[in-house]
């Protein structure tokens, strides 16, 4: 059952009217250049920082920006992290940049590596899900969508013509899918949309077309030293979804228009974090998806 929401009539999909209404609501609560740029800036020469466009929104205070290992090898397998997909999922972001301070020099010898780590930077300074449009962009990787903040990573990806063998898409389940952002949606929508159990603890999503179990278990089992995983709901599932192994569900993204769809590399997940659980810290939370990332890499190695 959906839980009301104070914008829109019931049964009737949002127009314009209703998006500028819920637009007006949003505030500012943490800085982007603060959180994520000033950490960027500060990365090794090792790393070279890239601006691969900005948001219509507002250009000089969102710039787009990813990283990749400055001697680029021919020879070596590419690696794409993406995270900030949706902005309010906190360490998607930091754990990307974690990622970059603390362990990418690691695995240089091994990969190259292209890491967006804030696709939604309006997203991640207003906490939100969506981006300014009422849109989310985990929901438009395709050509010509309707997300400046998808579009332009497909863009940039597209202009490189690397051959990926994996995509890590560092995400988190709070609470506040169910008490904001799925009401929200179901209201913006007209539809019903059935709240889920919010699971404790951390598991991944991969993708039907593209299973790879040890992969995903791999990812798991690493980050099982770091936090817990989330068990499966009484009727065996996460998120509405079947576990198929501990940790684990699996998308169709492609069909979905998910950021962890987009490409053609054999390798794909999306990591879960919950950073609502009383048995985890931020810091937990930003180490779980550097866990993820590097027992995910080692499989592949």
């Amino acid at each position: 059952m959906n839980l009301p929401y104070a914008i829109g009539t019931a049964g009737k999909p949002w127009g314009d009217a209703e998006k500028q209404q819920w637009r007006a609501l949003q505030t500012i609560k943490r800085s982007y250049r603060e959180e994520v740029l000033s950490k960027l800036n500060g990365l090794d020469n090792d790393l070279n920082l890239i601006n691969y466009g900005a948001l219509p929104y507002n250009e000089q205070r969102y710039p787009l920006f990813l990283v990749k290992n400055r001697t680029w090898q021919y020879g070596l397998p590419t690696v794409l992290i993406t995270g900030g997909v949706h902005g309010y999922e906190t360490s998607g972001v930091q754990g990307a940049i974690l990622f970059l301070q603390t362990r990418i020099k690691d695995y240089l010898k091994h990969f190259n590596f292209i890491v967006a780590p804030c696709v939604s930077p309006w997203g991640y300074e207003s906490i939100n899900r969506w981006n300014p449009l009422a849109v989310d962009p985990n929901r438009s990787f395709f050509e010509n969508g309707p997300s400046p903040e998808a579009n332009a990573l497909m863009r940039y990806m597209s202009s490189q013509q690397v051959s990926l063998i994996a995509h890590f898409d560092l995400h988190e389940t709070t609470d506040t899918d169910n008490t904001e952002f799925r009401p929200a949606l179901a209201a913006r929508d007209a539809l019903v949309h059935d709240n889920w159990e919010v699971p404790d603890g951390f598991y991944t999503v991969g993708d039907t077309a593209r299973e790879q179990s040890g992969f995903q278990k791999a990812i798991i089992d690493s980050v099982r030293k770091v936090t817990h995983i989330a068990p499966a709901d009484q009727h065996g599932k996460l998120i509405g979804s079947d576990m198929l192994q501990p940790g684990v569900i699996n998308y169709d993204k492609n069909s979905l228009f998910l950021c962890g769809g987009f490409t053609d590399a054999p390798y794909v997940t999306t990591t879960e974090v919950y950073p609502d659980s009383p048995k985890a810290t931020p810091q937990q939370c930003n180490l779980a998806q550097v866990a993820a990332l590097e027992g995910g890499l080692q499989y592949l190695i």
